[in-house]
């Protein structure tokens, strides 16, 4: 096999891999670099030099590993589109999700490239689309030669799948985004154990994050919904920045599962925009595919709100206490949970509760750095004011810890260990560990936009 890495910038960002093997071209996801807009968010499709491209896997719907793929199309489209069962029923709602916010940037910060592709594009995708059942195996042909292609639940969002490919006897395994351990909407990775890889492509997003010992995903939502209940009884309102897809219905299913436990008191619960449209979409793969334990019905008994249209910056003008679960997870610019936060900070009662991976040049990033009394401005609404209330960080991330990622690399023993999708400091503890672990496995941090024959 022949792997280039087309993410420009390397790290987390236009997730996107091509793989050649003997007559076959396979681009494993195309996204966008959430830290950049315009033409350089993309991944560098120059770096294909106009071959053919026969089939694109993608691995889920987050915009890093999505966003790009209608540009991708527009280039190959012959190719086939490759994702699970579940991401059929997700992935066009992201899409178009996505060219509004282009449209609106394009005119609120006169990104003249914007949007980088139409509705339209987005719906001639549907005849190039292969759903893939978790586990079961399709063969592809091209000039003779034949690719085997299955699809394995990787646990990180509903949908997420790791994907491998057997060619002429070879083995190569791209786990995409993982998490090992079970969430409250959907089921933990199922990964192959029993066979070795002469490739194992691996993310390796926490390679420099040391989760505390004895601390679980369990014991860190219990410890959430104790902090929740102090807050909300002292009459303090609550943000929770929650990325739309997928870690906000989780976060509102944990917080039915607590009231109706009567761990939490019963009051106003607000959610905003597209993770509220994803929820019937969610409730739709829980009937017909039986992946995900969650049902719209919750968001019906909790008499979920949508946010009122009078709020202002800085001015909280809904009587507390309540809970706020809105998009973005990095509040970033422009945002519901961008507007919340700058009315929530100065109220000593108030919490901002963050629940993933924050950035730290994004304004979460900047919050949950801020000392308190310290000056926090929201440049964008055109307000600042002293960070009074709470800024809490709970470890409830849909990406699997290092060490079991080591673990399961350890399990397979693969002949090489490429590493994606992990900033410096991730994939240089990925380097070491796996040196380690595995003495007679090769270890490749592949140099963007270099091909690497494996």
């Amino acid at each position: 096999m022949k792997l280039t890495d087309l993410n420009p910038a390397g790290g987390i960002g236009a997730n996107c891999t091509l793989a050649e093997l003997g007559a076959f071209r396979v681009v494993i996801d195309a996204g966008f670099n959430p830290k950049l807009s315009g033409f350089a968010c993309m991944p560098d499709f120059k770096r294909l030099n106009g071959g053919a491209v026969h089939i694109v896997v993608l691995t889920h719907c987050h915009l890093d590993h999505l966003g790009a793929i209608p540009v991708l199309m527009r280039y190959y489209p012959n190719a086939w589109l490759l994702m699970s069962t579940a991401t059929v029923i997700l992935y066009e709602r992201m899409l178009h999700n996505s060219v509004n916010i282009m449209t609106r940037q394009r005119a609120d910060d006169n990104i003249v490239e914007y949007p980088l592709y139409t509705h339209r594009e987005v719906e001639a995708l549907k005849a190039r689309v292969v759903a893939m059942t978790y586990d079961r195996t399709r063969t592809f042909e091209v000039n003779g030669e034949e690719i085997e292609i299955t699809m394995h639940q990787s646990g990180h969002v509903p949908g997420a799948a790791g994907v491998k490919l057997v060619h002429k006897k070879r083995r190569y395994f791209f786990t995409g985004d993982v998490l090992f351990a079970p969430q409250r909407v959907v089921g933990g990775c199922r990964f192959p154990t029993k066979e070795p890889f002469d490739v194992l492509v691996t993310e390796t997003t926490r390679g420099n994050t040391l989760r505390t010992p004895g601390m679980d995903r369990a014991r860190e939502t219990t410890r959430m919904i104790q902090y929740m209940e102090d807050v909300l009884t002292k009459k303090g309102s609550i943000l929770i920045p929650a990325f739309a897809f997928g870690r906000m219905q989780e976060i509102l299913a944990i917080i039915y599962e607590a009231r109706k436990k009567r761990k939490l008191p019963d009051v106003p619960v607000y959610a905003s925009g597209l993770g509220l449209d994803l929820v019937n979409y969610f409730d739709e793969i829980s009937r017909k595919a039986n992946l995900l334990t969650f049902r719209k019905s919750i968001i019906k008994e909790m008499k979920v709100r949508p946010l009122p249209k009078r709020i202002r910056p800085g001015r909280l003008q809904i009587p507390g206490p309540a809970i706020y679960v809105l998009s973005s997870g990095m509040v970033v610019e422009q945002t519901p949970s961008y507007l919340m936060a700058s009315c929530l900070i100065e109220d000593p009662k108030n919490a901002i509760c963050f629940v993933g991976y924050c950035d730290p040049d994004t304004p979460g990033g900047r919050l949950l750095k801020a000392a308190c009394g310290e000056q926090v401005v929201f440049e964008k609404l055109d307000f600042s004011g002293k960070l009074a209330c709470k800024v809490e960080r709970f470890d409830l991330t849909s990406h699997a810890d290092r060490d079991e990622l080591l673990a399961y690399a350890s399990e397979v023993a693969p002949g090489t260990v490429v590493l994606t999708h992990g900033e410096v400091e991730a994939r240089n503890w990925f380097t070491a560990a796996l040196k380690s672990a595995l003495p007679t496995t090769g270890v490749l941090d592949p140099v963007p936009g270099t091909t690497y024959s494996l």
